[in-house]
């Protein structure tokens, strides 16, 4: 018996559920700093700084403050920012180069195979702040099965907005229960049960390093609550 009974999409935040973001943001930044002499600055810090303007950029859309812009031009201009901040000058192709960091993360080891696990019952698709092609970049590098590429470009909307979860539903011609949100964030799972999706929480315990505090354990009821996708496959029933 699955824990989502009746549910005929499972729908994925990719940031920190589907990869390890913050790691793979070290890792070509950490070449990036090596290749401008900047060994000083730490790759990881760099990564957490460059994530920390994320949610500030985002938010100027979801207020109407500025029309929606795809997370790639986002991202763009944070690390314009944060290469300021340091005094780190870079020509356009270096920029661009270490911009596309994001379509090159890592999948956590459960990741893909728990994933076609889930494909074998559900649709699977991203839910995600990302842009069609980052996600689809990730998609293709990374070999994640993905039905299809969804996420805030086709929706027009960043999460929370209600919207983001609505219109994806809309998009699969489904009702909102009949699909599922899949992430390791609290705050995400909320935002898409109040807009009528089922939830399911997975724990990513090392997103944001080993001394993470936040998202360390299911905060509600979710309709489903696992350590993996893997083990989430498991309650499904897949």
């Amino acid at each position: 018996m699955s824990a989502l009974p009746g549910v005929k999409a499972l729908v994925f935040d990719t940031f920190g559920t589907v990869v390890d973001w913050r790691n793979g943001i070290a890792r070509d930044a950490r070449v990036f700093l090596a290749r401008h002499k900047r060994e000083d600055v730490d790759p990881l810090a760099f990564a957490d700084a460059w994530r920390r303007r994320y949610q500030p950029a985002m938010e100027a859309v979801r207020s109407g403050a500025r029309p929606f812009t795809r997370l790639d031009v986002l991202h763009r201009e944070n690390l314009d920012a944060l290469l300021a901040e340091h005094g780190i000058t870079a020509n356009e192709a270096d920029r661009d180069w270490l911009n596309r960091a994001w379509h090159r993360l890592d999948p956590w080891p459960d990741a893909i195979p728990g994933l076609l696990r889930l494909r074998a019952k559900h649709f699977i698709a991203p839910l995600s702040n990302g842009n069609i092609l980052l996600l689809a970049n990730m998609a293709k590098r990374a070999g994640i099965p993905w039905d299809a590429i969804l996420g805030a470009e086709p929706v027009q909307a960043y999460k929370p907005q209600p919207e983001a979860y609505t219109r994806t539903a809309e998009i699969l011609a489904l009702a909102p229960h009949d699909v599922a949100l899949v992430a390791s964030h609290n705050n995400d799972l909320a935002a898409a049960r109040r807009a009528g999706l089922r939830t399911a929480f997975v724990l990513r315990a090392t997103e944001h390093g080993p001394g993470q505090t936040t998202d360390t354990r299911a905060e509600a009821d979710w309709d489903a609550i696992a350590g993996s996708f893997e083990a989430l496959a498991d309650q499904l029933g897949c």
